[in-house]
């Protein structure tokens, strides 16, 4: 930790230099402290530092953006989310370093937005210029009349980052035997066969915006390859086949990706819409003749959505759908997984108090994430801001698994 910290300072140091006086610093400095319903243990407690550091000139400019988390009293996270140097000519720009790239017009889901990898840790509770995980890449964006053509190529895959044991986000698998775990494939090693590339048109109009993409990718969650572990039962008469464990082998895969999204407006509504299909998807399957337990399927993900204004309130509403195409009864995922999503925000008190409802409806499973959070800004730098976390339903769902952790939250922030 100190070595990175040190490391940091020297990239500030020698990048003000370059520039020749001392960078702008910005960010904010939170509390964050979050209360369970159900036994009123303490889900989160998290101080969090975040700095920006930034210089712009006509021709170069630079950012850093280191994080530090206290979590609890003793556990210190520092990330560098984003450091990188923008160069800017006559027709296009030039991004190098670590970076977050944000695509899609979808509120909380990620269809197209799939370029920088999630952090899950604290499953989707993290704002959402938080979620993100930085990425080191090249871009370059290419403007022309109405139009860019961005081209973003990645020298290392970073997968998702998901909850380890002993966390309240951390759901234990569920096998029909023991497991064994082989974690030698888990890594995608870097090099240039193994990088990513993404290309996406994008088009701003009077009267509609829209893009289209496509991906050169990995798998940012493992498929879990199974061996089944037989043994004998000699008790039986022929004796018999018995699964006595699995060996568990995680990789990555490569997967094409092609899609795109649009808004436009409609008689003082917006309507949006985004999608993307998935070439060469693993999934698990029952099916005994299949290899690892696993199937390769195509599969459909998309999201409408619709945004109105009334009376001074802002709402929103998305359907997403993700679609297994040739679908047959031995895959154990549903062929569709059918989601929704409602927003409404009001500011009032010239607009320093927010009241604000976000729900995630699982329409498939019968469940919910229920997240309403009242913000009030005493100034422009301060503000607190409570909140809770609801989830309800079934608990084979992807929200109702998490019933248990349904908590109130508190969050003071200060700007500078």
């Amino acid at each position: 930790m100190k070595n990175k910290v040190i490391i940091f300072l020297l990239l500030v140091t020698s990048a003000s230099l370059s520039f020749g006086q001392l960078v702008d610093i910005t960010g904010f400095a939170r509390t964050y402290e979050g209360v369970k319903v159900k036994d009123g243990d303490f889900a989160i407690i998290q101080q969090t530092l975040n700095l920006n550091f930034e210089k712009r000139g006509e021709k170069v400019a630079f950012k850093a953006n280191p994080m530090l988390y206290f979590y609890n009293a003793d556990s210190l996270n520092f990330t560098m989310r984003e450091i990188y140097t923008d160069m800017y000519f006559k027709h296009f720009d030039v991004r190098l370093g670590k970076q977050q790239i944000v695509w899609g017009k979808a509120d909380g889901v990620f269809i197209t937005d799939i370029v920088s990898p999630l952090n899950l840790t604290e499953f989707l509770l993290p704002d959402f210029d938080e979620i993100r995980t930085g990425v080191i890449a090249a871009k370059i964006d290419y403007y022309t009349g109405n139009s860019t053509i961005e081209g973003i190529w990645i020298p290392q895959f970073t997968p998702t980052t998901r909850p380890q044991p002993g966390s309240i986000w951390y759901i234990q698998p569920d096998f029909p035997a023991p497991p064994t775990f082989d974690w030698s494939k888990s890594k995608v090693k870097a090099s240039l066969k193994n990088s990513e590339a993404f290309l996406k048109y994008s088009f701003m109009g009077s009267n509609i915006d829209f893009d289209l993409m496509g991906g050169y990718t990995w798998d940012a969650n493992p498929t879990m390859h199974a061996q089944k572990k037989m043994e004998m039962d000699t008790a039986t008469m022929p004796p018999t086949p018995v699964l006595t464990g699995l060996l568990i082998t995680p990789e990555h895969h490569r997967l094409y990706v092609t899609g795109g999204s649009f808004s436009t407006e409609i008689g003082g509504f917006i309507l949006r819409g985004e999608a993307a299909y998935y070439d060469g998807k693993y999934f698990q399957t029952m099916d005994p003749k299949a290899e690892d337990a696993l199937i390769q399927k195509d599969y459909i993900n998309y999201v409408v959505g619709l945004d109105y204004s009334i009376g001074g309130v802002k709402v929103s509403g998305q359907f997403i759908q993700k679609l297994i195409l040739d679908y047959n009864d031995y895959i154990t995922e549903d062929k569709s997984q059918n989601m929704a999503t409602f927003l409404a925000h009001y500011d009032m008190l010239r607009e320093t108090l927010h009241l604000e409802l976000f729900s995630y409806i699982g329409l498939t499973n019968g469940d919910a994430l229920i997240r309403p959070k009242i913000t009030y800004d005493f100034d422009d730098s301060f503000n607190i801001l409570l909140g809770s976390n609801i989830f309800v339903g079934d608990r084979d769902g992807w929200f109702g698994q998490y019933k248990d952790n349904t908590m109130a939250y508190v969050k003071v922030k200060y700007n500078f």
